[in-house]
């Protein structure tokens, strides 16, 4: 007759290696899930309130402009300010064409239209 030790031994030598494989196998996944739960989620762009106070502040230049102001100043800043709505938009979630649009009425309506999306998404601009 063959002691219950002896029947144990030989199976947990039996089939040690099996587990050892399967779980060297699934602790790769098991360490990337952990770390993807632990992981905070970060924000990507700047923050929204630094978003608004830039919007603020270029929408200011914009409208401060001398007369005599170059066309290219003009234009740079009306630039700056479009890849600003852009930036708040993708933050907030509002749909924009601003990048798809041409410079002329179609793209002041178009900001027009961005604006009030973004003041209904509760940002703060002029």
């Amino acid at each position: 007759m063959v002691p219950v030790g002896n029947l144990l031994l030989y199976a947990v030598v039996a089939t040690a290696p099996t587990i050892g494989f399967w779980l060297a196998l699934r602790l790769g996944r098991a360490v990337r899930t952990f770390v993807a739960r632990r992981r905070a989620p970060r924000p990507e762009g700047l923050p929204i309130e630094r978003l608004a106070a830039d919007l603020r502040r270029v929408h200011r230049a914009l409208t401060e402009f001398a007369p005599g102001t170059p066309a290219t100043r003009r234009y740079a800043a009306r630039q700056a300010y479009d890849a600003l709505l852009m930036q708040a938009c993708r933050e907030v979630g509002v749909r924009h064409r601003l990048d798809r649009v041409p410079e002329g009425v179609d793209r002041e309506v178009e900001r027009l239209r961005v604006e009030q999306g973004l003041r209904d998404a509760g940002l703060v601009i002029p």
